[in-house]
């Protein structure tokens, strides 16, 4: 495993670190994986997202009780039922100094809805919107949309003028392998800015000395490294090289607890982690099938689902750090029904007989993608699974590989079997109906179906669950909606995934449901 010569390197970075600001208050982060890019618009993925949100704000955002409150907008209101008043905060500057207007917001709503953006879901709902003063804007939706506040949270605003100056007025597109200036340097409005970026190695980030709020950190530096191998993470920690260390690797929790120098915190995170199936093409691109889609049939669905193991799945591979669902939202999320989490039953035979009904009895081969270095034991998940189906006759070609390579791959649909996570960010049921479950659309409708499932009822259900004030009407049309999507067996739902941070004993961090890490709430001791 090569723990001790990767330690032996990585106290080298933090030694150096810590020698080229010795006054300064270093935190230090040790992750499994990295930001694949510092472009706010660029990756739809919590990581990328908690990244860049220490270093660029939205207008609404979540407090340290995860309750929504005001960022670069100070207040806002519904003015009709499709818009919306913006009150944009004053005298409050880029890191380059540049005041933030109005101006900066309606182009990264255009960024943000454009070509190469993976976050599209976030700004699909909005027809336009119109400046009033510089300070001062409406947002205008397609139709009225009441959980606009809590959808834009992780809508990012960009600088206009350094965009337009540094060639960065599109994203960085990781699925065409397109670069520019915003993957590697930043200028936002947040509490920390960029100073360093090596990707996949380490990154380094400063206070913002013109940054318009209450910081209430008293760290200087964070220097946020990547240290993929599970051992070497924890012995970093351990050793005191590090401060923070996330994900805890579920076979290390309680020995981390016992050795007394750090703190686990635990909590369940609002992420469901599922497989979807390319359910679009007439041939699979990756399967000895030819001339059909196995995937088509919901029969082949069904035995795939019913082939998993999850209680040895929970139990063996996640030692009880995941509870298993059977729905694509955990009971944390608006819009959950008890009555539906109920997943089919392990049955390797009904499994067998469900492919053989559906022309395979012999089972088929297919290749499986999955990150390696996302999800907590997300590799070992997939390993579980593709064990699982092999009692059932279908071989599984495993293809697990860092996230860098991984999203491109399957965000470009390249696929034909696949693990994805998904946090609901807004807390709302609508946050998984639209951009996971919703047939791939314009304005980010299923730009994270994968597999391209669809189905025409739960659309106009959707479309229709946005706009609904109502809230007996509206739970209902999302019970109607979600019994549609399991009945279909649009995708496979595993379990909801729980947090395991560890933290060196003196440091004091919020830990958000949905895995992220506002480093202007951390302290660090001595």
């Amino acid at each position: 495993m090569h723990t001790k010569p990767r330690l032996a390197a990585l106290t080298a970075s933090l030694l150096l670190a810590a020698c080229l600001s010795a006054q300064a208050v270093t935190l230090r982060i040790a992750n499994q994986g990295d930001a694949t890019s510092l472009d706010p618009h660029s990756l739809q993925e919590s990581l990328q997202l908690t990244v860049t949100g220490n270093v660029y704000e939205p207008l609404v955002t979540r407090g340290a009780d995860f309750k929504l409150t005001a960022a670069l907008a100070t207040d806002w209101k519904q003015t009709s039922p499709t818009v919306w008043r913006f009150n944009l905060r004053k005298n409050v500057q880029f890191h380059d100094g540049t005041p933030f207007t109005a101006d900066d917001v309606i182009f990264s709503y255009d960024r943000a809805r454009g070509e190469g953006s993976d976050v599209k879901s976030y700004v699909g709902q909005i027809k336009q919107i119109n400046k009033i003063d510089d300070h001062t804007i409406d947002i205008v939706t397609s139709q009225p949309f009441p959980i606009l506040p809590d959808l834009i949270t992780n809508w990012y605003i960009m600088s206009k003028k350094w965009c337009e100056a540094n060639q960065a007025t599109r994203p960085v597109d990781r699925r065409k392998g397109i670069e520019n200036a915003a993957s590697f340097r930043t200028n936002g409005t947040g509490p920390f800015r960029a100073r360093e970026r090596q990707p996949n190695v380490r990154s380094v980030f400063t206070r913002s000395p013109n940054y318009w709020g209450k910081i209430d950190s008293n760290v200087d530096e964070v220097v946020f490294n990547v240290v993929g191998n599970d051992a070497t993470r924890v012995a970093a920690l351990l050793s005191g090289e590090v401060d923070v260390m996330e994900p805890v690797p579920v076979q290390d929790v309680e020995r981390i607890k016992r050795d007394g120098k750090a703190n686990v915190l635990q909590g369940p995170e609002l992420r469901v982690v599922f497989l979807g199936m390319d359910q679009k093409r007439d041939e699979l691109q990756f399967s000895n099938i030819k001339g059909k889609n196995p995937f088509k049939d919901k029969r082949v669905r069904q035995a795939f689902y019913q082939a998993i193991d999850i209680e040895a799945i929970r139990t063996r591979v996640m030692r009880n750090s995941a509870i298993p669902v059977a729905l694509m939202i955990p009971p944390q999320v608006r819009g959950y029904a008890k009555d539906l989490d109920k997943r089919l039953p392990y049955d390797t035979e009904a499994a067998k007989k469900l492919l053989a009904e559906a022309g395979y009895p012999n089972g088929f081969e297919v290749k499986m993608n999955c990150p390696n270095d996302r999800y907590v034991n997300d590799s070992d998940i997939c390993q579980a699974v593709a064990a699982n189906l092999a009692r059932i006759g279908v071989k599984i070609n495993l293809e697990a590989e860092t996230k860098a390579s991984y999203f491109p791959k399957i965000l470009r649909r390249d696929t034909s079997f696949y693990m994805l996570g998904w946090v609901a960010s807004t807390v709302d049921v609508h946050n998984v109906l639209f951009p996971v479950m919703g047939t791939p659309g314009e304005g980010g409708r299923g730009q994270f179906n994968l597999g391209a499932y669809s189905n025409p009822k739960l659309d106009e259900l959707t479309d229709k669950i946005a706009s609904e004030v109502d809230d007996g009407k509206r739970m209902a049309m999302i019970h109607e909606a979600m019994k549609l999507h399991q009945d279909d067996i649009g995708h496979i739902p595993l379990h909801q995934q729980t947090l395991n941070w560890a933290v060196r004993k003196g440091v004091t961090v919020v830990q958000l449901p949905d895995n992220f890490m506002p480093w202007k709430f951390i302290q660090v001791g001595k």
